[in-house]
């Protein structure tokens, strides 16, 4: 496939640097790309001062009022003293534009990644995933998306096919495949009942949190959107059942501190994470237009990688009919 040019081949050292500088600021012309595909993410040197982080969002996938939102939202955790790495302002603004490109700055923040085999750690971050929620759950998002099967997973099949990214010996079974694991997903939600929706961090993995001596630190609120509590708790879930068991009952004894957490969503954990595997491969197809991708994920696309996208998604029709895990306190 012959990739055309992407937005991003216009954002320059130089661009980057005079964004910065926009805001009144002096760049020491120190540049460290971080690691991001969905946006460009650089640490900046300053002149005065320690380096900054500076985003520059994707054009066309956030309208400026999701942006401002996602800021607002984290701009309130932080300030219920939360540790979250919210957006600084300038002149009352966290969202700027520069040279055809959105960009915010934040702070650095430093840490290393959590070890969730220690008990201890899961309920220092259920406590602040409560906190989080706490927050999330006292008004809605108006403009950010919320998690729907329809826009994870219908979406996603219905494009991956419409634009012929599966090999045509494993297009329908991929497509049969596929509808089963949504009926999966549709009876996993049928099962939950009513459960409540409110604003949550997304993305909520071990990457995207930083532990430092002082605790978690909670960054990337890229994927904030509303949905289900359990969606920002079974992501830090890893292992055997009986270890998920014991992972998830370590987090909720923090988390009920401060939230009260819906044992019904338990129905939705493998539903979710089905969900999060179709959305993530019709990313992958989306984005491959951006010179990033094809050079990061090399292994995408071919007739083994949807083999074993087959395969996973059996996986998970037969898991989406298992008993939930066991939730609540020791």
């Amino acid at each position: 496939m012959e990739l055309t040019p992407h937005p991003f081949d216009g954002l320059t050292p130089d661009t980057l640097l005079d964004a910065v500088e926009s805001l009144g600021l002096r760049a020491s012309g120190s540049l460290l790309a971080l690691n991001s595909y969905e946006n460009r993410v650089y640490q900046i040197g300053m002149e005065e001062g320690p380096p900054l982080v500076a985003k520059f969002y994707r054009p066309a996938r956030w309208s400026d009022a999701q942006i401002l939102e996602e800021h607002a939202f984290v701009a309130e955790l932080a300030a219920r003293e939360i540790p979250v790495v919210d957006a600084l302002s300038f002149d009352g603004r966290t969202l700027h534009q520069h040279g055809g490109f959105r960009f915010a700055l934040f702070p650095r923040r430093g840490g290393r990644t959590p070890d969730f085999d220690q008990s201890d750690t899961l309920t220092w971050m259920g406590r602040f995933l409560g906190r989080i929620h706490a927050v999330g759950a006292t008004v809605p998002y108006l403009e950010r998306p919320a998690l729907t099967i329809d826009r994870f997973g219908e979406q996603s099949l219905d494009w991956l096919l419409a634009n012929d990214w599966l090999p045509a010996e494993l297009r329908e079974v991929y497509r049969g495949v596929a509808r089963q694991a949504l009926d999966g997903v549709s009876r996993a939600f049928e099962r939950a009942g009513r459960v409540q929706t409110l604003r949550l961090h997304g993305d909520c993995h071990a990457g995207n949190v930083l532990w430092t001596d002082d605790g978690p630190h909670f960054v990337d609120f890229d994927d904030s959107r509303s949905g289900p509590a359990v969606q920002d708790l079974w992501m830090l879930l890893s292992g055997e059942r009986a270890d998920q068991s014991r992972q998830l009952k370590d987090l909720l004894a923090g988390y009920e501190d401060f939230f009260e957490f819906d044992d019904r969503e338990l129905h939705l954990v493998e539903a979710l994470r089905t969900l999060r595997l179709m959305h993530y491969s019709a990313w992958l197809a989306r984005r491959w237009q951006d010179p990033a991708f094809p050079a990061a994920f090399p292994w995408f696309g071919g007739v083994r990688y949807w083999q074993d996208r087959i395969l996973e998604l059996r996986e998970q029709i037969a898991l989406m009919d298992e008993p939930p895990l066991i939730g609540g306190l020791y």
